[in-house]
């Protein structure tokens, strides 16, 4: 039986915690406006530290 790589662990986890916030947000019944800001905000997240980990990385 071939061993799961660490790799693949953490994009199935990634896959799992996406599927359940699109999940949550859909539905969500609120401001559709403010839903969306709200859907945007973990990828807004997402490249700020990934833009950090990159300079921080560089130096």
């Amino acid at each position: 039986m071939p061993m799961i790589k660490r790799k693949h662990l953490i994009w199935f986890f990634l896959l799992l915690l996406g599927c359940g916030y699109f999940s949550t947000m859909s539905n969500l019944e609120i401001n559709y406006y403010l839903k969306s800001v709200i859907f945007l905000l973990p990828m807004q997240f997402a490249a700020i530290a990934y833009v950090t980990y990159i300079r921080w990385k560089r130096n």
